[in-house]
């Protein structure tokens, strides 16, 4: 059902998001490509693990907008608090890449979940892609 489901009458939009299982010290659980540039960042990553992570990024800068490019506010700490991105679920030429981040992040321990939902917040940003939501309470 390409990234609906429906109920009754209603088609509801799924979202898929991939996430660290430990909370960040701002609140939010960080998502696959944070974690994965945070172990760049850290030097930790093997030569392969790196080109893989480099590739990737430019290929999804690419492919889908960066919310922040088209409205810098979407990630303030003030006016959108724990603003987070998900996948819709139709954008599955772009779900399809993670599973080489998630390899990465299995390799070196850091435990990632996939999580998906109807309803994961306040939409602040939405493209034909992904939202950007602030979380319920």
């Amino acid at each position: 059902m390409s990234g609906s489901a429906r109920i009754g009458c209603v088609t509801e939009t799924v979202y898929v998001r991939f996430q660290g299982t430990v909370r960040h010290e701002r609140g939010f659980f960080p998502g696959v490509f944070w974690l994965v540039n945070g172990l760049a960042r850290e030097g930790r990553l093997s030569v392969e693990q790196e080109r893989f992570r480099r590739e990737n990024n430019d290929w999804f800068n690419a492919a889908y907008t960066t919310p922040s490019h088209v409205d810098p506010t979407v990630y303030d700490r003030e006016i959108n608090p724990g603003a987070v991105a998900w996948f819709k679920s139709s954008a599955r030429h772009l779900i399809g890449r993670v599973d080489g981040y998630l390899e990465i992040l299995a390799a070196h321990g850091v435990v990632c979940e996939r999580v998906q939902s109807s309803d994961p917040g306040q939409i602040v940003y939405e493209d034909e892609h992904q939202v950007v939501v602030v979380p319920h309470g």
